[in-house]
């Protein structure tokens, strides 16, 4: 994988998970349908989110779809991971990209700040994601985002990622605004039927791309 070649669509992120098994059932089928995949298991033992990390990042190279560790880019070297995901607290790109060398894909969270984005983009980033957009099941608390940003941030030149509270049902406004990529957790692996809500997200950005 090249960094810059995030593919417009779903931006996939793990549930949170204690038993990796459970994780890779609900994951792996739903690879074919992700532009990418974010590795995001917070409550799993390190030992265990290890094996799990090293078998969907394999599945990830065989689906060619790009593997990001999120927060942490130790592991992701550990790993051999695709990129890694950046918040406010998980150390700069320059770090990151001294690990994970120039091929690397390196996102960061923006939030509801374009200054941020700008300034993240100038060090390096090679995507921007902002939400939460709407109230988040995973990130109650998290800050709310205006549609805006997406429209301008697009002098950038990067891809933009939306995040927070996405449905197939609110998404088209964020997708008229220019997001590249649905970023979803809850919205997926929550629905009675996975597979079904990936295609439906799929069909968000294939209408409004049409």
């Amino acid at each position: 994988m090249r960094k810059h070649r995030l593919q417009r669509g779903l931006y996939l992120i793990t549930p949170d998970a204690r038993d990796p098994s459970r994780l890779l059932e609900r994951v792996l089928p739903l690879l074919p349908f992700a532009a990418c995949l974010q590795l995001r298991a917070k409550s799993m033992d390190d030992r265990l989110l290890r094996g799990a990390g090293a078998r969907l990042r394999e599945a990830c190279a065989d689906a060619r779809v790009p593997f990001i560790v999120n927060d942490d880019a130790r592991l992701a070297q550990e790993l051999a991971a695709d990129g890694v995901h950046l918040g406010e607290h998980d150390g700069g790109i320059a770090g990151a990209r001294a690990l994970l060398g120039e091929d690397a894909i390196i996102g960061v969270s923006c939030y509801d700040d374009l200054e941020r984005a700008r300034r993240l983009a100038n060090e390096g980033a090679d995507y921007l994601a902002f939400g939460a957009f709407f109230p988040s099941s995973t990130k109650p608390n998290a800050r709310r985002a205006d549609i805006a940003l997406l429209r301008d941030s697009a002098a950038l030149g990067l891809p933009r990622v939306a995040i927070g509270g996405i449905t197939p049902d609110n998404a088209s406004p964020l997708v008229a605004a220019g997001t590249d990529l649905l970023a979803v957790i809850s919205g997926v692996f929550d629905a009675p039927d996975p597979i079904k809500a990936a295609r439906a997200y799929l069909s968000c950005l294939q209408d409004e791309s049409a």
